[in-house]
């Protein structure tokens, strides 16, 4: 009788040793003896199978996030929050990666954007030897871990551009553990490093790229409090293109004169995907039998998301960009056609709406799931600050489940923003506004340097700059231009 399908494939050897044959258990205890395992043990206890034939760089990822200990701070199932492949969505849709794959710099932006410090190669922006240095080094510790994108055909397996991680080096040997993802077709083996760097050192066609490594570690605290980019859209290459490319090339017209302007210049001609480019980030939890008690760690996370807010709009920026938006020039009479909901009751659908595809998992797609009776609520506890929490009742797959979503809210001058009503639902919590002035911080310096106007250029700059921003701000700031980064060495030429 015919069995469908394949089970496993033999392991090319040589050039690759398994792991758990004889002469790979030998290179096992060798290195460890060495002290070049070290974080071997942290990888292996989180080491999984990825669940799609191409969710290679997902797989990879979630067993070096899990194996950081890095808190995703969304439940995987039930009440556990746990990285799992099929939740690494921000950056790619999951139906695109599983047709597609994932390209070296979604994989990068991921990691960041989900709380790791990373520290990105391709073969033509580093060495051998410096590749080595990073093996060797994360290899001696647990603190960080090894992530290398490289072509199978270079150890003679079958299939094409891969990603996993390293599980530990033998310095006697010269040799790398890959800890292969695709455990159902190849289990864990040592190869030489000089060959694994001829394996990275081939071109992707997806991007027309050379492959490289990745250095992933863990930071303090999730960089991104309050914003984030996302290119889950089709269309965020050409935003990113936009605002890196064309930008510059549109202020060095002699039409720009003032802040006014430039601004105009900037945001009229911003092709439509633009609103979908950097979001903030909501905390989703589910509804506890009608209790609406805060944890002293949500109550934390909302206030930091508060504070950024504040100190977003506490930046002259924002004051240019809130009267500009007002002003007959601006987006205002537009902003319907961008999507863009300023209310709270406008935006308490959307929240939970987003909320809902997060935490029951259907991150790639809303079919299927909706959400009715959404209310707002103001929440106090004793002498608290009231917090903002947007309620509704989730139907997935014929199942109800009530969702909760955490609000950051900032008082304001409600009358320097744009198009408000007066019921104080408008400007208190992240709008247009916001997010406009924190993607103009995020932009890289050099923007601005084309402005031909001296004086405008000096006060753009001074308006622009980073470095005197508050702590935390500062630090979003420097995260969102850190992922437009990752994301930009996919769409460069090569």
């Amino acid at each position: 009788m015919a069995v469908a399908g394949v089970y496993r494939r033999v392991l090319p050897s040589p050039p690759a040793i398994e792991f758990a044959s004889p002469q790979g258990k030998k290179l096992f205890i060798e290195a460890l003896e060495g002290g070049t395992m070290e974080g071997f043990f942290k990888l292996i206890s989180y080491y999984q199978t990825q669940s799609e034939p191409a969710y290679c760089g997902l797989a990879s990822l979630a067993v070096v996030l899990n194996a950081l200990a890095i808190d995703p701070g969304r439940t995987w199932k039930g009440p556990w929050r746990w990285f799992d492949d099929t939740m690494l969505d921000c950056c790619e849709p999951l139906s695109k990666i599983k047709d597609e794959g994932i390209t070296f710099g979604k994989v990068s932006c991921l990691a960041f954007c989900n709380g790791a410090n990373v520290e990105a190669f391709r073969t033509n922006e580093s060495s051998i030897d410096e590749f080595r240095r990073h093996v060797i080094s994360s290899a001696s510790s647990e603190d960080s871990h090894v992530i290398t994108s490289y072509h199978r055909g270079v150890f003679k397996q079958t299939g094409t551009g891969h990603f996993s991680p390293i599980g530990g080096y033998h310095a006697g040997k010269d040799m790398v553990l890959i800890l292969d993802v695709a455990r159902f077709k190849y289990p864990p083996h040592w190869v030489p490093l000089t060959l694994l760097w001829e394996a990275m050192d081939t071109i992707d066609n997806a991007t027309g790229h050379r492959r490289g490594f990745m250095t992933v570690s863990r930071i303090p605290k999730a960089p991104s409090i309050l914003y984030t980019v996302s290119c889950r859209h089709e269309g965020w290459n050409k935003v990113a293109k936009y605002l890196t490319e064309d930008v510059p090339l549109r202020l060095k017209s002699d039409d720009v004169k003032s802040v006014e302007n430039l601004l105009s210049v900037i945001f009229k001609s911003a092709p439509a995907d633009l609103k979908e480019f950097i979001k903030w980030v909501a905390e989703v939890r589910r509804q506890e039998d009608g209790s609406m008690i805060l944890s002293e760690e949500e109550k934390g996370r909302l206030v930091m998301k508060e504070e950024v807010l504040k100190q977003t709009r506490e930046t002259e920026l924002f004051k240019y960009v809130a009267k500009w938006s007002a002003s007959k020039i601006s987006l205002c009479k537009g902003v319907t056609s961008w999507g863009l909901k300023e209310t709270l009751p406008e935006l308490a659908a959307d929240i939970c709406c987003q909320g809902a595809e997060l935490f029951m998992g259907k991150l790639s797609s809303s079919e299927g799931t909706c959400c009715r009776q959404t209310s707002v609520t103001l929440l106090k506890v004793d002498d608290e600050k009231a917090m903002t929490v947007v309620s509704g009742t989730v139907t997935t797959d014929g199942i109800e489940k009530g969702i909760e979503t955490l609000v950051p809210s900032s008082i304001t001058e409600l009358s320097n923003l744009c198009d408000f009503d007066q019921s104080n639902c408008k400007g208190m919590h992240p709008s247009t506004a916001d997010v406009l002035t924190v993607l103009l911080l995020a932009l890289p310096q050099h923007t601005w340097s084309g402005i031909k106007e001296e004086e405008l250029r000096m006060q753009f700059n001074h308006l622009a700059s980073v470095d005197k921003l508050p702590s935390l701000l500062q630090q979003e700031v420097q995260h969102l231009r850190r992922q437009l980064h990752f994301l930009m060495t996919d769409l460069s030429a090569p």
